[in-house]
């Protein structure tokens, strides 16, 4: 069905989560508002959201070697207490993200951290191939949005599909254990290595 950009805005007024996961949420609730409402809560988005001014200044680094010592990824998981930094739910989160990190191999963290020229590029590059395959004028748009999300959803970590869950992205695993521990969660930068490779880091 089609979901309204203005029910998608009430719903981002009323708890404070992102676009996408708005839409996502009505989406799955098929236009309920008050259900959309209650998915974003189990699924820690609104609580994250109202979050996202906290100060996230604590934390722990984790780490992860793959099999056969080929790959390292070391990630820092930010958090805003000590306490929670001590905790095994966080500690566990933090190792999780880091070999996931080193089956992904993702390029940025978040969506806003693609440069312009290279949105720019992916974009139309999508809108010819729209146009050479006949694509109505008035559809491109939206042919082009929806190769773009796929594109985050490759190179952009918190867009990416958990490897142990692909049911759930990084963003969203993060935003369950923010729903348990109650505080704002952040990856604040990291870095992949592979032998014979240059190191790659993002923040």
């Amino acid at each position: 069905m089609e979901i309204s950009a203005e029910i998608v805005k009430k719903l981002r007024e009323q708890t404070g989560a992102g676009m996408m996961d708005c839409k996502k949420a009505l989406t799955e609730a098929k236009g309920d508002l008050d259900k959309a409402v209650t998915i974003l809560r189990e699924k820690g988005v609104a609580v994250a959201a109202k979050r996202e001014t906290r100060a996230a200044s604590e934390g722990v680094i984790g780490c992860y070697i793959h099999m056969g010592n080929q790959i390292g990824v070391m990630v820092e998981l930010n958090c805003e207490t000590t306490f929670v930094a001590k905790t095994d739910e966080f500690q566990q989160l933090a190792k999780d993200i880091a070999m996931h990190i080193s089956w992904s191999s993702p390029d940025y963290l978040h969506c806003e951290d693609v440069p312009a020229d290279v949105v720019a590029k992916e974009r139309d590059v999508h809108k010819q191939w729209a146009i050479k395959q006949g694509k109505p004028e008035h559809v491109i748009e939206r042919i082009v949005d929806g190769q773009m999300k796929e594109f985050y959803s490759r190179v952009c970590l918190t867009e990416q599909a958990y490897i142990k869950d692909e049911e759930q992205t990084i963003q969203d695993l993060i935003n369950a254990v923010v729903a348990k521990l109650g505080e704002k969660i952040e990856v604040a930068r990291f870095i992949r290595y592979r032998v014979g490779e240059t190191q790659r880091e993002s923040a």
